[in-house]
């Protein structure tokens, strides 16, 4: 059995509101025509005349009455689905959002966020996981509604991408290290002992493609999976970390950062999540939620 044309409810409302053809057809904006092969269609699928001559007009019969009692509310259902959704309250949103984010971006704008998100809506809750890896899986999959960090290869080309802000590397070591007086040229920066931080199965990143042009290498002591972990064995030992500025600001506190000797490219740090919640009132929200606060935090 083939699904049933929605489109007949719609006439049949008209064709009762009307009790014409004709008056029926400029509704819809059809021909009488139209209207009539339209009638008669609605009387095979209801097995009923729905409509028949008196005198000049047309009058119900009692399955059309039965049926006008209940066809408002289902076209006025159905009308609603199609609408544009109501204006979003936020302050009245009760919704959980995950967010995953490479280590240092919830400790440098997670508080701004928490704290606008709670003024604004005190019915949202931010769920924040670890990224350790560019996997698209957990957004296509809805385990995840919004992403931090930079686009890469293994980046899914569905996805929605926004730039939140550009970031410079520099390196980092304890108070008292000797490249803490900063003035620390690219050779004397390679020689010393570092902490790479390793994603995807290699620690060779911008800077270290940036000293190879001018013929030099870093010498890795130790590889670690993420930023926090670098500055942490930075802090307690000789080693030097390289990381980018911003996305690390708080947990540098209380250690010496310097620029690099040589320039890598800056990286972009972008907001990613799936096109199925790109038109979502709540999740448009907190899209520029998160853009303000990395906005607002400007160094």
């Amino acid at each position: 059995m083939s699904p049933p044309d929605l489109n007949l409810l719609l006439a049949l409302e008209a064709l009762l509101a009307e009790g014409s053809v004709a008056r029926a057809a400029r509704r819809l904006r059809l021909s009488p025509s139209a209207m009539s092969r339209t009638l008669a269609r609605l009387r095979e699928a209801t097995g009923d005349p729905l409509l028949v001559r008196a005198g000049r007009g047309l009058v119900p019969t009692p399955r059309a009455v039965e049926l006008g009692g209940r066809l408002g509310a289902l076209v006025q259902e159905a009308q609603s689905v199609l609408r544009p959704a109501e204006a979003l309250d936020i302050g009245t949103l009760d919704r959980t959002f995950t967010l995953r984010a490479s280590d240092g971006f919830v400790e440098n704008f997670g508080p701004a966020l928490v704290r606008r998100a709670g003024n604004q809506a005190p019915g949202v809750r931010l769920r924040f996981l670890q990224k350790p890896d560019r996997d698209s899986g957990p957004l296509r999959d809805g385990a995840v509604d919004l992403e931090t960090g930079v686009i890469g290869e293994e980046t899914s080309p569905e996805l929605r991408v926004r730039a939140l802000f550009h970031d410079r590397f520099v390196y980092v070591v304890r108070a008292g290290h000797a490249l803490a007086a900063g003035d620390v040229g690219a050779e004397r920066y390679a020689a010393a002992e570092h902490v790479a931080v390793t994603r995807g199965g290699t620690s060779r990143g911008p800077v270290d493609v940036t000293l190879e042009l001018v013929g030099l290498k870093r010498r890795i002591a130790v590889s670690v999976g993420g930023f926090a972990a670098a500055l942490a064995l930075a802090r307690g030992t000789d080693l030097v970390a390289t990381v980018p500025e911003r996305h690390t600001g708080t947990l540098r506190a209380g250690m010496v950062s310097h620029t690099l000797p040589v320039t890598p490219p800056e990286i972009t740090v972008s907001l990613l999540w799936h096109p199925r919640l790109d038109a979502d009132p709540a999740h448009r929200w907190l899209r520029h939620l998160v853009r303000d606060v990395c906005l607002s935090d400007r160094p």
